[in-house]
C-alpha cells in the first residue's frame, strides 16, 4: 500500500471546492450504493465548481482509486479530487460504504462524475 503525504501548507489554503462537494454528497451516497450493482455515472454542474474556485487549462479532470476507503493514487495535484475525498470520509454512510470494496472515481472534461467499484477479495 502507497500512502502520500500532502503538505499541510498547501493543503490549507485549499480546500475551496469542499462546500461545493458536500452540497453533492447526498447525490454521490446514493450513485455509490447504486455503482455495487453497474457502474455510475452522473453530471456534475461546472458552474458550481467554476464560481468555487478557476483551474482554467487545467480544469476540473481527476481520478481517485479508494481500497477500503483510502486513497491508492496521488491526488495531491489535484484540489477538485482532495476536496472531494475529505467530503466523503466525513460522511459515516460514505465511510461504511467504502469498506472492503475497490472504487474509482473520475470526472472527465464532460464534467461526467463516473464511480465503479468492485468487492476486495478476502483472500489476498
Amino acid at each position: 500500500m502507497r500512502i502520500f503525504i500532502i503538505p499541510l501548507s498547501s493543503y490549507m489554503e485549499e480546500r475551496k471546492y469542499l462546500t461545493t462537494w458536500k452540497r453533492y454528497i447526498p447525490v454521490i451516497r446514493l450513485h455509490l450504493k447504486r455503482s455495487l450493482n453497474e457502474e455510475q455515472q452522473f453530471k456534475l454542474n461546472i458552474t458550481d465548481f467554476e464560481s468555487a474556485g478557476d483551474r482554467g487549462k487545467s480544469g476540473y479532470t481527476f481520478n481517485i482509486a479508494l481500497e477500503n476507503g483510502k486513497v491508492n493514487n496521488n491526488i495531491s495535484g489535484s484540489a477538485v479530487a482532495r476536496d472531494l475525498y475529505e467530503a466523503m470520509k466525513n460522511d459515516e454512510a460514505i465511510k461504511a460504504m467504502l469498506q472492503n470494496k475497490s472504487i474509482k472515481i473520475s470526472v472527465g472534461k464532460s464534467f461526467m462524475l463516473s464511480i465503479k467499484t468492485t468487492h476486495l477479495s478476502v483472500y489476498k
